[in-house]
């Protein structure tokens, strides 16, 4: 997170958003000689509280949930881009990068294995509607066998959000007549064009 409060002002309930529609980030936590690390999509559990995901079994993060549930942290990456001094119109600029960030931090816990195929269900439903009209894929659509095999090789997760963190860092230090010319370079790009998204 960034140190300057004037890009960590966005409040927690849209930071939460922001990473809910994402769906996708790092999960960290802690260990010997360095964190661990895993990246995973997910989606906002039936407590609203919670985050449902999974990982692979043989994960050093999933071996270390089998005897305990430790303390975790979630971050998610949106929007970034380097900007260019030139942009501003006015002399002594410096480059700099523009980024949202949000960290959630928590419980990590393993969950019981017959509630994994429910978990799968709803994060396969949760992104196969982003597809429609495309006809959403369902587990059911697979030989009962073969699922099964499937599903001993991934355990099903419980991430309980405690904490929000976030930084929005866009151009928060420039007088707007200085940003926009910054808004219309975006403008032209694709990826300029998603930035815009979460500067409304």
């Amino acid at each position: 997170m960034h140190p300057n409060p004037i890009y960590r002002q966005t409040e927690a309930e849209r930071s939460l958003e922001f990473a809910l529609a994402a769906g996708f980030g790092q999960i960290m936590v802690s260990a010997d000689p360095v964190p661990l690390v895993a990246h995973i999509p997910f989606l906002q559990g039936q407590q609203g509280d919670e985050i449902e995901l999974h990982l692979v079994r043989s994960n050093p993060i999933a071996r270390l949930l089998q005897n305990i549930q430790t303390p975790a942290k979630l971050s998610v990456s949106g929007p970034h881009g380097y900007i260019s001094p030139d942009w501003y119109g006015v002399k002594d600029q410096v480059p700099t990068w523009n980024y949202v960030a949000v960290h959630l931090s928590g419980t990590l816990r393993m969950l019981k294995h017959d509630q994994l195929l429910a978990l799968l269900d709803r994060l396969s439903a949760h992104f196969e509607a982003q597809l429609a009209p495309k006809p959403a894929w369902k587990s059911s659509k697979m030989t009962p066998e073969v699922l099964q095999k499937m599903l001993r090789q991934i355990v099903p997760c419980s991430f309980k959000i405690e904490d929000i963190q976030s930084t929005w860092k866009l151009n928060q230090t420039k007088q707007i007549c200085r940003v926009w010319p910054v808004l219309m370079r975006w403008s032209k790009l694709e990826l300029g064009r998603k930035r815009l998204h979460w500067l409304h």
